[in-house]
């Protein structure tokens, strides 16, 4: 479990960098998440590694998301508004809860799951939903300063997480996943392949796009990803970097 741990410590750290180097009025401008600024970006990510930490330790108290919105995503927003605060006060916050949540999820039973949004995960998944969400959020932050935000090999722990969570999708539908391969390739061209290498339905092209449309940042139309076969199309329009097993 080291491997995605250490990835998800090296994803806050080049955050992190940026972070610092933001100026006040850059705190509050506008991010590429809708409706939020880069410190609405950041206090969510705050409150949701304080989460992990609550997790891990058997806190049930911070699952009650249903106190604050009818969906987790009317929920998050919820949380922020009402928790505004000072940039200055909202960047310690976030870099004293992804301490504390690195620390418990080093310390946690790899075969532990632990409760979370949607259902109970382990620890292994739950860091990795954490990667992803840093990456993504990170997008969000560099985006409307034109700062460099480059693909990492970090992220086919993200194209793994967006594959292996199509049963999820799928099933808030009542269907089962149709076999599909995916046929990947990292920022460096290594292979990152996921399912039945016979399937006859493919999604090939760079891990980079695949994770970009599991977190909502592209359409699968803007991807430049390749479908065929009769379900290609259809699972990439499905694809949600969400969390279940």
């Amino acid at each position: 479990m080291s491997d995605v741990i250490d990835d998800l410590e090296a994803e806050q750290d080049r955050l992190d960098a940026v972070l610092g180097g933001l100026t006040p009025q850059q705190w509050l401008t506008d991010s590429a998440a809708a409706g939020w600024t880069v410190a609405d970006v950041v206090l969510h990510l705050a409150q949701t590694e304080e989460a992990v930490a609550a997790a891990v330790h058997g806190d049930p108290s911070w699952i009650d998301w249903r106190r604050f919105g009818d969906n987790v995503d009317d929920a998050m927003n919820a949380m922020v508004r009402a928790q505004q605060a000072d940039p200055d006060q909202i960047y310690q916050r976030w870099r004293d809860g992804r301490r504390e949540a690195l620390r418990a999820l080093r310390a946690a039973d790899p075969q532990e799951p632990i409760g979370w949004v949607a259902s109970a995960v382990k620890p292994r998944t739950l860091a990795t939903t954490r990667l992803a969400e840093h990456w993504a959020h990170g997008l969000d932050v560099t985006i409307p300063f034109g700062i460099e935000w480059p693909d990492t090999d970090r992220l086919r722990h993200v194209a793994w997480l967006g594959f292996s969570t199509l049963r999820y999708a799928y099933g808030l539908t009542g269907r089962a996943v149709p076999p599909v391969f995916c046929d990947l390739y990292g920022p460096d061209g290594s292979a990152w392949q996921f399912g039945d290498p016979g399937a006859e339905s493919v999604i090939a092209g760079p891990g980079g796009a695949f994770c970009r449309v599991g977190a909502q940042r592209l359409t699968p139309a803007e991807s430049g990803l390749k479908t065929t076969g009769p379900h290609g199309a259809e699972v990439l329009a499905m694809l949600r970097n969400y969390a279940d097993t």
